[in-house]
């Protein structure tokens, strides 16, 4: 035996420090203890002990998606790999950078039906980018370091290693990452120069233009997020960006007309009706922002600037498509019209902003909050934004009515401060995933928006947040239903509230308490503010239970499958339309 050759182990505690990772979120269990009894030999890596391996890769996701690294979650063999599926697909939906290593069974005993075996491969297969079984120890070090490539470079994504026992106690050569990259996966970054001149000359010629950008743009990097706010000062035309974009041109500016989709503002889906020239940029035309594909943005000459090829055409056939990472297109973009200096039909564009304006008048997320009323969740998450605003601040949401409004009233003017499941809508992201952005921004607040139900998904991790001393805060909006479910109930089904009532939960202080938190409740509309405040400033981990209307629905709304133009307003609120003259009607 060659004395340079070292554990399968060793391997992969010498494969993550070359590769930089700081911390991993794992489970250990029988196959992966010869992985964890060398861990327990150093003091480098910082191992976190989830409650539940499913909350071990939504941790590993919010690190990841805050930072900008490839996070990281381990897990043993059979139901610890299988628990993880929920995350995997989770990150593959929203193209998250995580490596997830999964013990298995000995080599000898797959196919078996061996104790805690499964087919690890064979069920993420469709839950992540790639998956390996590594098979030789000698293997072990090149398919760590090729599976970091493959999970952040192109479109971002999960990538599974599964690690028999045998494989971690064998011994084997290491190699170091340096050179390596898998010869069939080159991700095309710079788009075709030709390509981009015609989206100048396109984007030049627009009178009615959105630019509509996606998580690519954060997915890229902050440098896109800066290129994207230089184009868009720079056209001077209105901006608007995808759940998973905010914060990737600041909210608070004026050329950013809102969120769109389902529940986006009413002037930004309205522009995206009626604009002549849409500028996709990262975004994949998912079917909470198109709505009704066959009556989606009819009269618009459609770009597309995606790194995955599988996104193009895929939703929405557009007329000019760019393969190319956000930074490398953004960067030509920017270079080719300032070397052409197209002329841009400033009077059209003033006109359309004048239409944008009538819209935005019509103020479709304004709310009325009386002091002696239960407490509207639109109130409580507009004040948190405030109390926030000039901080350093990150939000995590979990999944129902109470994200939407988050999005919908709590400003982001950086990227990477958002974290929210999107494309898979995840119930339980909400507290783990703080938990893995409060590891990565230790001094920075840190707050989970969540609600009973979600909440309740992966409640162990209050456990694992307090036992790490993670100053986590936790604003759970109890309104004692799920929400969501009872408002399309309300809407759709007659009004029949099945199977959705939560009014009979637990008692979420002393939960929250005996899980080590710092927990007190809110039931009042004037104690907001002050409820909020303690929350931030109290040290350590805090639970807020607040009070909040049952009864409140999530406006504007787009239905299932209707069109941009089919928006629903809050019964109180009037919709403007233009007609073919550009006048403005009430």
């Amino acid at each position: 035996m060659s004395s340079n050759r070292i554990t399968g182990g060793e391997i992969i505690l010498k494969a993550l420090a070359d590769q930089g990772v700081e911390v991993v979120f794992g489970y250990p269990g029988g196959v992966t203890l010869p992985l964890y009894n060398d861990l327990h030999k150093q003091n480098s890596l910082r191992h976190i002990l989830v409650g539940h391996e499913q909350g071990g890769v939504h941790a590993a996701e919010g690190y990841a998606r805050s930072t900008g690294k490839t996070g990281v979650a381990m897990a043993t063999s059979g139901p610890g790999a299988t628990n993880t599926v929920t995350g995997l697909v989770d990150a593959l939906m929203d193209s998250i950078p995580i490596v997830c290593l999964t013990g298995q069974v000995t080599s000898a005993l797959i196919g078996n039906d061996a104790f805690q075996e499964a087919d690890t491969t064979g069920i993420t297969r469709p839950a992540t980018k790639h998956n390996y079984l590594v098979k030789s120890t000698d293997d072990l070090a090149y398919i760590l370091h090729e599976a970091f490539y493959i999970a952040s470079h192109g479109r971002p994504g999960p990538v599974l290693v599964d690690i028999p026992k045998d494989i971690i106690m064998g011994y084997g050569d290491y190699v170091g990452p340096e050179g390596i990259a898998p010869r069939n996966y080159k991700p095309q970054i710079n788009g075709d120069r030709d390509l981009i001149e015609a989206a100048v000359d396109l984007v030049a010629s627009a009178e009615r233009p959105i630019i509509y950008a996606g998580g690519g743009v954060i997915n890229s990097g902050p440098e896109a997020s800066a290129l994207l706010q230089k184009l868009v000062k720079m056209t001077g035309f209105p901006c608007t960006t995808t759940l998973m974009a905010l914060g990737a041109y600041p909210t608070t500016d004026k050329q950013f007309i809102g969120m769109p989709g389902m529940h986006g503002t009413y002037e930004a889906n309205l522009a995206m009706h009626d604009c002549d020239v849409m500028f996709n940029i990262g975004a994949r035309f998912d079917d909470r922002v198109t709505g009704n594909t066959a009556a989606f943005s009819p009269n618009s000459q459609k770009i597309h600037v995606d790194i995955d090829p599988s996104s193009i055409n895929k939703n929405i056939t557009v007329d000019l498509a760019i393969i190319a990472d956000a930074t490398s297109f953004l960067t030509d973009f920017i270079t080719v019209w300032n070397e052409k200096q197209p002329k841009v039909n400033h009077s059209a564009v003033e006109d359309w902003w004048k239409i944008i304006e009538t819209w935005r008048s019509v103020e479709c997320l304004n709310f009325e909050q009386d002091k002696d009323e239960v407490i509207k969740p639109q109130y409580a998450l507009s004040r948190l934004s405030e109390i926030l605003s000039g901080t350093d601040y990150y939000i995590t949401t979990d999944v129902g009515q109470h994200q939407m409004w988050a999005a919908q009233y709590i400003q982001f003017d950086e990227p990477n401060r958002w974290m929210t499941s999107g494309g898979l809508g995840t119930m339980g992201y909400g507290v783990p995933s703080a938990m893995g952005v409060q590891v990565a921004h230790p001094d920075s607040s840190v707050v989970c928006v969540t609600s009973e139900g979600s909440v309740m998904m992966n409640i162990q991790e209050l456990l694992t947040i307090s036992k790490e001393r993670l100053p986590v805060k936790i604003l759970n909006l109890n309104n004692k239903v799920l929400g969501m479910i009872r408002q399309w109930q309300e809407l759709f089904y007659e009004n029949n509230e099945s199977q959705c009532d939560l009014s009979n939960g637990p008692d979420f202080i002393k939960l929250a308490e005996s899980m080590g938190f710092t927990a007190f409740s809110c039931a009042k509309a004037e104690d907001v503010d002050a409820s909020i405040k303690e929350m931030l400033e109290t040290d350590g981990p805090v639970f807020l239970n607040m009070a909040t209307d049952r009864m409140e629905n999530v406006f504007p709304m787009i239905p299932s499958g209707a069109a941009h133009n089919d928006i629903v307003l809050h019964p109180d609120q009037k919709p403007v339309t233009v007609d073919s003259k550009d006048k403005v009607t009430a």
